[in-house]
């Protein structure tokens, strides 16, 4: 079972898209990003799909959007890992910041247990709208927002049904707010431009460091030089699960133990 799943696992390189598609196939959402997940709400509940009432849903707050009730919902999580004998920590205080690639990389490990589990098969005896209706969550991730937009319609319909008496003085509010929207507007399109430049850098960057790591694991692999002692090392370090600290000791630890029995001079010696 796919509990300790290295850096190098396809698992990480299963793309936004097909993530976003897995998740609102399953659960019956309309997530658009993968951030809009970070509350682990989302989380939750895929595993309670896989293991069927393993997570109190009633304790999962789906309209979570402060950091603490955030936490809050990864200590569910957590506490139904440990109790599953699921060997994952969570980086709480990383996926609550709502960054794409850390929330990404978390779905992805998801992904590659749940389908470790049940084959990629979905659970059809399992009713996600359900299932939140009765723990009274049935306001989805996207439901929230829609609900404030009624809200603000309605106020402004009753606030305009006052004010119907007085016509100019709607008419200069209407301007002066069309223009303070307008410049909102302006001023968010620009955000969200730049925040797609940053995402798109970041994309490039990891793309770019996980083909470096590709070509050293081919490199190890090749069969002249796989069981040498320093390919082996780098190969610990490589397929390590969770990126462990102690990975580096156990490479050099095992490097050190090469020396002292000659591995590595007879190994250079057969190379000549």
């Amino acid at each position: 079972m796919a509990t300790n799943i290295g850096m190098m696992d396809s698992a990480y390189f299963v793309g936004r898209n097909e993530i976003l598609t897995w998740i609102n196939n399953r659960l019956q959402l309309n997530l658009s990003r993968v951030e809009e997940a970070a509350s682990g709400a989302v989380q939750c509940q895929m595993i309670d799909m896989t293991y069927p009432g393993a997570v109190p849903m009633h304790k999962v707050n789906f309209d979570a959007k402060t950091e603490y009730d955030m936490i809050q919902n990864y200590k569910v999580l957590q506490e139904v890992f440990n109790k599953l004998k699921i060997d994952k920590h969570i980086e709480v205080n990383r996926l609550v910041k709502g960054r794409p690639l850390d929330n990404l990389e978390f779905l992805q490990w998801l992904k590659r247990y749940c389908d470790s589990v049940n084959g990629g098969i979905m659970n059809e005896n399992y009713d996600p709208v359900e299932r939140r209706l009765k723990v009274g969550k049935e306001k989805s991730l996207k439901g929230s927002k829609s609900s404030k937009s009624l809200q603000a319609n309605s106020l402004y319909n009753s606030a305009s049904g006052e004010l119907a008496g007085n016509n100019k003085n709607i008419v200069s509010k209407q301007g002066k707010s069309g223009a303070a929207a307008s410049s909102d507007v302006r001023a968010l399109s620009k955000e969200i431009t730049d925040l797609k430049l940053s995402v798109d850098l970041l994309e490039k960057e990891r793309d770019f460091y996980f083909a470096k790591l590709r070509d050293i694991e081919i490199l190890c692999q090749t069969p002249q030089v796989e069981n040498h002692p320093i390919a082996v090392a780098v190969k610990k370090i490589l397929y390590a699960a969770d990126a462990k600290e102690s990975a580096l000791e156990e490479a050099q630890e095992y490097i050190a133990q090469a020396i002292d029995n000659g591995e590595i001079e007879e190994a250079a010696n057969d190379e000549d």
